[in-house]
């Protein structure tokens, strides 16, 4: 099942539906972090629309929490020139990172260096379970992040995090450390990889931050980006105001969204 919140054409408010090839079902009632949150999977069975005519939101509009997970490619690691970690490098994104796949993405002012980062996103549903997957871009201020020790700037800024563009159910996902991950900007592939290359799984994340941190339903876990990012490239290729970011996941989908300076 595919789990989306949109706004239906000329509707007043979000709704929560099942994405079923090109259209999207509504629920009758709730939310989709309802659905994370009791499991339920029953069939929507409300009013039918055209995918092309709803506006995709992000699924979970404002996550409780978004943790992100540094350096767990092995090829990533490589090209930063990094050594393997020994455990999940942990930080945190927050809730105001998190829009439609579609963006905005709005580039702070004091911001030099933006680089995109795509990755797997890891849903959480109840009692520690992972209810779903979904695609997500860790767009990055890299001189921030090379600066200041805590990357709560860098990685954790309003918009910084566009996700989407709905949440496959783990169901759906026999094996999430088999799928093709790839990013392009403007058209030109960056990032061509496969999630066979993390160092940690999603299963060994969320047991690593359920040790010390409750996690909820409708939590994210970012489960980090491969290699390929523009900050590694020679010379460095940042991100500028206009070019058009897209992350896929092999089963997932795509998200698409334009950088704003």
């Amino acid at each position: 099942m595919k789990l989306a919140t949109f706004l239906p054409p000329g509707g007043d408010g979000p709704l929560a539906g099942e994405v079923r090839d090109d259209q999207v079902v509504a629920f009758a009632s709730g939310t989709v972090e309802d659905r994370l949150a009791s499991g339920d999977r029953t069939p929507a069975d409300g009013t039918a629309y055209a995918l092309a005519d709803v506006t995709l939101l992000a699924p979970v509009p404002q996550p409780r929490a978004i943790f992100g997970i540094g350096l767990n490619y092995a090829a990533h690691a490589a090209e930063t020139g990094a050594e393997l970690p020994e455990a999940p490098m942990v930080f945190l994104k927050l809730p105001s990172s998190s829009v439609p796949g579609a963006g905005p993405v709005r580039c702070p002012s004091v911001v030099k260096r933006l680089d995109y980062e795509v990755e797997l996103a890891v849903v959480m549903g109840a009692g520690n379970a992972i209810a779903g997957y979904a695609v997500a871009d860790d767009v990055s201020a890299r001189d921030l992040q090379k600066r200041e020790p805590r990357w709560v700037r860098a990685k954790g800024f309003d918009t910084a995090c566009p996700w989407g563009p709905w949440i496959t159910t783990a169901d759906e996902v026999p094996d999430p450390e088999a799928l093709r991950i790839t990013s392009h900007v403007n058209g030109e592939v960056r990032q061509d990889s496969t999630t066979a290359d993390l160092v940690f799984g999603p299963r060994a994340l969320a047991d690593f931050i359920g040790e010390t941190c409750t996690l909820e339903p409708g939590d994210l876990i970012l489960t980090g980006t491969p290699q390929g990012v523009g900050q590694a490239m020679d010379p460095p290729r940042f991100l500028e105001d206009g070019d058009v970011v897209r992350c896929e996941v092999e089963g997932l989908g795509a998200i698409e969204h334009r950088i704003e300076a």
